[in-house]
């Protein structure tokens, strides 16, 4: 096979996996996971011969697919470094999701339609990867937004998962107009938007980069990768099935948004990527201080997830690519087990997600417990495991650029641990709260052997020795860079020191705070008004909600009225449409309803006064 067959064979098989699944298998859900899974493996296994002949050199592949005049579109593959990387991560958590996946919805009557919508996802998301232009990204961004839209909406029989289907398909489409129009704008400046060309350009004549377009394109970062203020579909898609959570909300589908801002890179001049970090350290904070508010195991690591993304997006703010896309790797190694961890939980505990309804968890599932500890120690940054050295080269990055950048940020570390530790006191430890927590029992091999696997590389993966050179390269670069810098060995110091200081005070504080295993919420109990301001999330649903009803809602039912009346009924058919226009109005007053003539009759009145007080005259 050559070099462009091989990737064409990447993402080819899932969408031949999803299309014998929708044809042939909707009903026969056992055969379609084994499908589905046999397609992830084989991802896995293509990818692997990808990477390997990627060690010469990028590699490069293009067919045009549409003609309009001068204009062509092309569908091409750019597989260097950063798609490498991002696609080992992708295939390989990918694959061990939908093992998880087998045990997990075992007992669900419409696992063929979900294994077939993750087969879709994994298609939507290698286009992403390998895409060489901006048209072939959105024409991919927007399968993957379909494809999170099915997915969280799989339990459709349920008010909570079509609204949070909804929500995130209609957030994301906002983000997504910016995105459209910067590709529009891009390609007016440029005359291309093929990511390449746009890079030997603004090479050329660094004075072509444009905030303007950067502005634009970071529009669908900020719906895809849920940052302010399209932030709040995400915790709501926790509805979906939990290996869902784990693999679009979690490790890929909301890290596609980081990934694209590190694959246009050259496009950000400084302005932007200040607004960014300045965006993504706000998000991380946040985030933290959102979690404490919330008793939902996914919602928990659903801001977790949130408050990770801005540190992701501030170490691209701060000129660091590279970082980002460590912290993305590693983020998806831990949170994957996290999420998955938090699966076997519920699944153990008969679909029950409230932590304090849990207890007791780490003598009933020892394997699941042990795994999700290493999870956590991760997410918090402790020395040794994966998170550290991803969270520690932000640390340092933040501190050499910016005090109030690294201070926030370092809250973001204290928070984390703190939330995070409340979650295992909790959960884990003391008696179970509920029937269900009483007769939880251990997971089956299925479900088990990702966890293990994940818990292996959140400690391993953030050991850059141990990845391939095709895959690393951009990873390592910004790391010398970062230690070459002036004044990095003190900053790293100081990181070392108040690094493990904010997740040994977290982890300790909330054990004293909260307890453990205690059945009530110790925040809430003694600061209710701080529990509930935390519990609103500042009230941006509420806003939007208002928002949409009163002011957006009206408007459009203005325009409506200005279509069919003015436009329509005058413009359009003259004077017969004013004769219409009349006769309805006329109409309205002999509706038979009470409400309809009051308003008649105020009209009557105030026009009565118009001519006495001779303001009509």
């Amino acid at each position: 096979m050559t070099d462009a067959q091989i990737l064409l064979a990447v993402l080819l098989t899932p969408l031949l996996s999803a299309v014998l699944i929708a044809c042939f298998l909707r009903r026969r859900g056992t055969l379609a996971s084994y499908l589905s899974v046999a397609a992830a493996a084989g991802i896995c296994a293509f990818s692997y011969l990808a990477i390997q002949a990627s060690e010469a050199g990028p590699i490069r592949a293009a067919v045009d697919w549409l003609h309009f005049g001068n204009f062509t579109v092309s569908m091409g593959f750019l597989f260097n470094g950063e798609a490498a990387t991002m696609l080992t991560m992708v295939a390989f958590v990918g694959l061990l999701i939908h093992v998880f996946s087998l045990g997990y919805m075992a007992d669900d009557k419409a696992k063929g339609r979900f294994f077939g919508g993750l087969s879709i996802f994994m298609f939507s998301m290698i286009g992403i990867i390998l895409a060489d232009n901006l048209i072939m990204i959105f024409v991919f961004w927007e399968l993957v937004g379909f494809s999170s839209y099915m997915l969280i909406g799989h339990y459709l029989d349920t008010d909570e998962a079509a609204a949070a289907s909804k929500k995130a398909f209609i957030v994301n489409r906002i983000g997504d107009l910016g995105f459209l129009v910067g590709i529009v704008y891009a390609y007016w400046h440029f005359g291309t938007t093929n990511l390449e060309a746009m890079g030997a350009a603004v090479n050329a004549d660094p004075s072509s980069i444009s905030w303007v377009i950067a502005a634009l394109l970071m529009c669908g970062f900020i719906g895809k990768s849920a940052q302010f203020p399209l932030h709040v579909w995400l915790p709501d898609a926790m509805a979906g099935p939990t290996p869902v959570s784990a693999l679009i909300h979690a490790a890929t589908m909301v890290a596609a948004g980081v990934y694209f801002l590190i694959r246009i890179a050259f496009l950000f001049p400084e302005s932007v990527l200040g607004g960014i970090a300045i965006l993504g350290t706000s998000v991380a904070v946040y985030a933290g201080f959102c979690a404490y508010g919330q008793n939902d195991i996914k919602k928990i690591l659903a801001y977790s997830t949130l408050s990770q993304l801005g540190y992701m997006s501030a170490a691209f703010g701060l000129g660091y690519p590279g970082i980002a896309l460590f912290h993305l790797i590693t983020h998806a190694f831990f949170k994957a087990l996290l999420f998955l961890g938090a699966g076997s939980i519920i699944h153990g505990c008969h679909h029950e997600q409230d932590i304090f309804k849990m207890g007791g968890i780490f003598k009933k599932m020892p394997i699941t417990s042990i795994t999700f500890f290493i999870g956590v120690l991760a997410l918090c940054g402790v020395y040794g495991f994966a998170g550290f050295y991803s969270k520690d080269a932000i640390l340092v990055a933040g501190g050499l650029n910016s005090t109030v950048i690294f201070v926030l940020l370092t809250l973001g570390a204290f928070l984390t641990a703190g939330y995070m530790g409340r979650l295992v006191w909790i959960v884990f430890f003391g008696k179970p709260k509920s029937d269900a927590a009483s007769h939880a029992h251990e997971s089956g091999f299925s479900m088990v052997l990702p966890l293990i696997i994940l818990a292996v590389l959140s400690v391993v993966g953030g050991w850059i020795g141990v990845w391939p050179e095709a895959t690393g390269e951009i990873i390592r670069n910004n790391l010398e860079h970062l230690h070459d810098a002036e004044g990095h060995d003190a900053m790293h110091i100081k990181v070392m020191i108040l690094g493990s200081a904010a997740w040994i005070v977290g982890l300790l504080g909330s054990l004293f705070f909260y307890g453990v295993g205690k059945n009530g919420d110790a925040l809430h109990n003694r600061a209710k008004p701080v529990y509930e301001f935390l519990k609103a999330r500042l009230w941006f649903d509420e806003i939007y909600d208002f928002y949409v009803a009163k002011v957006q809602h009206r408007f459009a039912v203005l325009l409506s009225f200005l279509d069919i009346f003015l436009i329509k009924g005058i413009f359009v058919r003259g004077s017969a449409g004013l004769v219409g226009l009349v006769g309805t109005c006329s109409r309205s007053l002999h509706v038979g309803n009470i409400h309809g003539y009051v308003y008649w009759f105020l009209a009557g009145i105030i026009l009565l006064w118009a001519f006495a007080a001779g303001v009509a005259l």
